[in-house]
């Protein structure tokens, strides 16, 4: 039997997801960010489902190691580099990329004898201000890195969009200028060979001029829009994620019923309730509102009363056939992830990245079979 918190993953769909970046982006190769476990579905599961990219991208130097270990064998990047001699010989012996950001990297470098051992990306600051080098120090640091035996040449290039997820702000038109200004003005003898990088998703998707060398697709993988105003699917994404559970219990309230903890929904008229059996434990968020939706074998209903830690709880409305052992949707077909975002105030990253561990994963293709166990 289907343990009462399950999360069903199309894997088929992570493979069109990278079709459509492909679309957007025809001469880009695809560095496919699979950091913080594979975005909440499992780091190795969308490596391997994730095989039509090109590289791949990770935060830390452990996740690159993992990768490494179960026979990955794609350009890895590590998008926050090392942060000690001990993690720069982690990045040797498993041959992957570091983006370099601080002077501290740069320190660790011109320690080294060795020839030609690590692929690296040179970052510049365009106006995110949180890891690389500001425009003004760039020429510098990249003249001394050009020195170091161990880096191989040519050095490569990356930015981060820090508000490419709304179309009407200049700062990203800014931050690219930027970009390509200090890399012609700055360093005018780079060859076709340097590689650069500066989108994201929403860069891939909004931003023609962000569209270079490689480009860094994130949560448009998992088929979930960057952009707060559309859905992966009006996108023509395909999500990935949906997470489910069933009814528990069903009873009657009436008039003046208080539901959940502090008692803060209540019931205005008779109504039927409905108790799920997901909460903040399984990463359902906490503060989604009073009449966030649920779907109840398919149908619409309406989140009422706090979440709780394993339970939430539903106004099925006066007629219904619903009953205990009922499927429950809480994003999925027919119930986007990004609504679901919105009703709580957060963005769709923090829900499948929050999916906790007693949630059991199914792979679509037995979700059939383990559905009628």
């Amino acid at each position: 039997m289907m343990p009462a918190a399950y999360a069903v993953l199309d894997l088929e769909a992570a493979a069109h997801n990278v079709e459509k970046v492909r679309a957007y982006a025809p001469n880009a190769r695809i560095m496919a960010v699979i950091k913080a476990n594979g975005y909440g579905h499992g780091l190795l599961r969308i490596a391997g489902a994730l095989q039509n990219a090109d590289a791949f991208a990770v935060a830390r130097v452990d996740e690159g190691i993992r990768l490494r270990k179960a026979g990955i064998e794609k350009r890895i990047v590590v998008l926050e580099g090392f942060t000690c001699p001990e993690e720069l010989e982690e990045l040797l012996h498993y041959q992957l990329d570091a983006v370099v950001h601080s002077l501290v990297q740069v320190d660790v470098f011109e320690q080294r004898t060795e020839f030609g051992q690590i692929a690296i990306w040179l970052k510049l600051d365009t106006g995110m201000n949180r890891l690389g080098f500001k425009a003004n120090e760039f020429n510098a640091v990249y003249q001394r890195l050009n020195q170091c035996s161990i880096i191989s040449q040519p050095i490569n290039f990356m930015t981060h969009l820090a508000n490419a997820d709304d179309k009407q702000d200049p700062i990203t038109h800014k931050q690219i200028s930027l970009f390509n200004d200090t890399l012609a003005t700055l360093i005018p003898k780079l060859e076709s060979l340097n590689e650069r990088s500066i989108a994201n998703s929403a860069g891939i998707l909004a931003w023609q001029e962000a569209l270079t060398d490689w480009v860094r697709p994130g949560v448009m993988l998992y088929g979930i829009s960057p952009f707060a105003e559309s859905t992966g699917g009006q996108l023509g994404l395909k999500p990935i994620m949906g997470l489910h559970s069933r009814l528990i219990a069903v009873k009657q309230i009436v008039t003046g019923d208080k539901v959940g903890y502090s008692g803060s929904w209540v019931c205005e008229k008779p109504t039927t309730l409905g108790v799920v059996a997901i909460g903040y434990g399984d990463g359902y968020p906490r503060y989604a509102k009073a009449g966030t939706p649920v779907l109840v074998n398919g149908q619409r209903v309406s989140l009422i009363g706090r979440v709780s830690m394993d339970m939430i709880t539903v106004d099925l409305g006066i007629n219904t056939n619903a009953k205990p052992g009922d499927p429950v949707t809480l994003w999925g077909d027919g119930l986007s992830v990004e609504e679901i975002a919105l009703c709580a105030d957060t963005i769709p990253y923090t829900l499948v990245c929050g999916v906790t561990q007693r949630v059991k994963i199914v792979e679509k293709s037995g979700y059939d079979k383990t559905n009628q166990d």
